[in-house]
């Protein structure tokens, strides 16, 4: 009987230890997410894998949804909406990605107001436009791969030397605008316009425009572009029609939208922007200081070429610039 009785009490102790080992009591974090576009945006789907591939299993998320690039007017309400779940949920950290999720949600409701983790990822602007880092924010920025993407064009294509770029008005397409005033001076094409349209209208006007002076086409960044009906279009409806108006070589942003009808890219991904940012607040979590995280930036590029493009085309690229891309079709 004594025996039984030590036996029991070692498995209540050993349940006990495994109870309270740091592994187990990480698992009992929440995250609140805050996205600034839509649920289906291809971006935001990227960096949705990429925080589920690091926190699953270690916390509990909850994701938030502003959708401004069909709605960017509703931003400041969808903070409001953000701070308002926020307060519902008690999150342990934050993740806020995209600008508008700064803009209308870190600033006027957890910046010196609350004592959490905040971990940004996707921000286009200097950090310092948002006051950061602080003792209790840092992250990654977001860089396009815009010049890397003009070369990558350029050896499938030798003969483009102008390149244009058309986006939907929006304040990443404005911070866009300004990667591209301080990088054009270096690229390996002449910029022969940046229009940044309203209505798939003016987008089709823009790129009639262009046609006569521009070898190679930047798309993208294109959801929430209004058709003639006043209908909203996602980033696969507006990307396509732009590109087929342009009827050239065309570059983008994101896989998927080379998968829309881009010719090629160099992308960045929001796998690696949600996964950093989810290790940087699991970093956090595990008695890391945020203060001692310095601001990052995305740094890999992933070369995508579109099979489909290069036949319609008539492009038969030397094979070894085909060597480590990812090829792929357009989708239906």
């Amino acid at each position: 009987m004594m025996g039984q009785r030590l036996t029991v009490a070692r498995a209540l102790f050993l349940l006990f230890a495994l109870l309270c080992a740091p592994g187990v009591q990480a698992e009992g974090h929440r995250v609140l997410v805050v996205m600034s576009y839509e649920v289906d945006y291809p971006w935001d789907i990227e960096v949705k894998e990429g925080i589920d591939s690091v926190l699953s299993g270690q916390a509990e998320i909850r994701y938030f949804y502003m959708n401004t690039k069909t709605d960017l007017a509703g931003s400041r309400e969808k903070g409001k909406e953000a701070y308002a779940l926020y307060r519902e949920f008690n999150p342990d950290g934050i993740v806020a990605m995209d600008d508008n999720a700064q803009e209308d949600f870190v600033l006027p409701f957890i910046k010196d107001k609350e004592k959490l983790p905040v971990i940004f990822g996707g921000v286009n602007a200097e950090p310092e436009a948002y006051g950061y880092p602080t003792d209790q924010i840092s992250g990654i920025l977001d860089r396009f791969h815009i010049s890397e993407s003009i070369s990558f064009a350029q050896q499938i294509a030798p003969g483009i030397r102008t390149v244009g770029f058309i986006l939907k008005e929006s304040p990443t397409a404005k911070l866009i605008d300004d990667q591209v005033e301080k990088e054009k001076a270096g690229y390996s094409a002449q910029v022969t316009g940046f229009h940044m349209v309203k209505t798939l209208a003016e987008a089709l006007s823009a790129v009639n425009a262009m046609k006569g002076n521009t070898d190679l086409l930047f798309a993208a960044v294109l959801s929430g572009a209004t058709d003639a009906e006043g209908n909203v279009l996602n980033e696969k409806q507006a990307v396509r029609a732009v590109i087929k108006a342009f009827g050239g070589p065309t570059i983008t942003n994101l896989a998927q939208n080379v998968k829309n009808g881009a010719l090629c890219a160099v992308v960045k991904t929001g796998q690696e922007q949600g996964s950093v940012t989810a290790e940087m607040l699991l970093k956090a979590f595990q008695g890391t200081p945020v203060k001692d995280m310095p601001v990052t930036r995305n740094r890999h590029g992933k070369r995508v070429i579109n099979a489909t493009v290069l036949k319609e085309l008539g492009i038969k690229p030397n094979a070894a610039i085909l060597r480590g891309a990812d090829i792929v079709k357009t989708e239906p």
